[in-house]
């Protein structure tokens, strides 16, 4: 975890603005980096502190916010194109997965109330310095296997049927009967899942939409950069990480390029996002035109999160469904919160606590169908 928030905003030329947090309370830990901040004019500076306070003052909870987008709100505010690029951007389209011009108005105004607004050490960043499989996944499984519980990798559910008082999850080799289910399944997947009955309006599931993420991932065969994060101002490049001591890289550098709100990128084949991207890392890291690729990989997820345009409010379940004992989990049920970790978890304890409180029996058997 960082002590304190520090972003390394790098424009081509590699020309950089830091955005860093004092110990100041919220809103005022960040006046000083804001004003402070080369990549805007001073005008510029000045109308976006005062567009940061209307934004603090918001209720995220108004339904009349979800009727609009991030962007509309912030032109009718005076914030110029550049300061939404080289501002708004750099934090509202990593968390919303959508460019200001496409997200939700209210989703934008709970990612900045409590990530940068509300409280100061909130938007501290942390990111792993070891394989995500060793971070979450190895843990969560001795977790499992030390409460007790049977995990069935590559089980595909393919039906969920109600039986009397219990439930029965048909899979394609066996089925498995429990007292309660957790369906935490991506919402693509969800509706040939459930029962009838189960959601007033399950056509609202594909309302949803999705929106994706590409990564790109180049190890050099020299480090570029000693920055351990980066987001780019002006570039293609959005968010760089320095995964070389994470993955185990001895020699050189290895550099991760996470790209939101990807659909240009979708349709660009490996060697036109090859092209574009070295090119591009190149003007924000100057020792990058010098060094040789080693290795050059493109991750493509098509449907990693849903769509969080205006009106997403209205399409998204709860974790409660119209049948007691089955629930709803995932990061597009409506946790009040985009398809963050955090909305994740949330999602997830909902459905926890909503079979909690409909068994009457102590401790009943769940399944949770992934």
């Amino acid at each position: 975890m960082q002590p304190r928030l520090a972003i390394p905003a790098i424009a081509p030329g590699g020309r950089v603005a830091w955005l860093r947090r004092t110990g100041l309370p919220a809103p005022l830990h960040l006046a000083g980096a804001l004003a402070r901040y080369g990549h805007l004019s001073p005008a510029e500076r000045f109308r976006a502190a005062v567009t940061a306070l209307a934004l603090a003052r918001l209720d995220p909870d108004d339904p009349r916010l979800d009727a609009l987008t991030f962007g509309e709100w912030l032109a009718r505010r005076g914030q110029s194109p550049r300061a939404l690029a080289g501002l708004w951007e750099l934090i509202g389209r990593p968390t919303l997965n959508l460019p200001a011009s496409e997200a939700s108005l209210a989703l934008a105004v709970r990612v900045f109330q409590i990530g940068l607004l509300s409280d100061a050490a909130a938007g501290d960043i942390g990111w792993a310095t070891a394989p995500l499989s060793e971070v979450h996944d190895a843990p969560a499984r001795r977790a499992l296997a030390d409460a007790g519980v049977d995990v069935r990798l590559r089980w595909r559910a393919t039906q969920v049927t109600q039986e009397g008082d219990g439930w029965t999850v048909e899979g394609e080799a066996d089925r498995v009967v429990a007292d309660a289910v957790i369906l935490a399944v991506p919402h693509e997947r969800l509706a040939p899942l459930l029962p009838a009955d189960a959601l007033d309006a399950p056509e609202r599931l594909t309302a949803l939409g999705r929106s994706p993420i590409v990564n790109l991932h180049v190890v050099f065969d020299r480090p570029v950069t000693e920055l351990e994060l980066a987001a780019g101002v002006g570039s293609p490049i959005q968010w760089v990480f320095d995964r070389t001591r994470a993955a185990g890289v001895r020699s050189g550098q290895y550099l991760a390029v996470s790209l939101s709100a990807a659909d240009r990128e979708m349709s660009l084949s490996n060697d036109e996002l090859r092209s574009r991207h070295l090119a591009a890392l190149a003007e924000l890291f100057p020792a990058a035109s010098g060094a040789k690729v080693a290795r050059f990989l493109v991750s493509r997820e098509h449907a990693a999160t849903f769509r969080a345009g205006p009106g997403v409010a209205a399409q998204r379940p709860g974790a409660r469904t119209r049948l007691p004992g089955l629930a709803l989990a995932g990061a597009f049920t409506d946790t009040g919160w985009p398809a963050t970790m955090e909305g994740a978890v949330r999602s997830g304890q909902a459905a926890a606590e909503e079979v909690r409180d409909t068994l009457r029996r102590p401790l009943p058997a769940v399944a949770v169908a992934t």
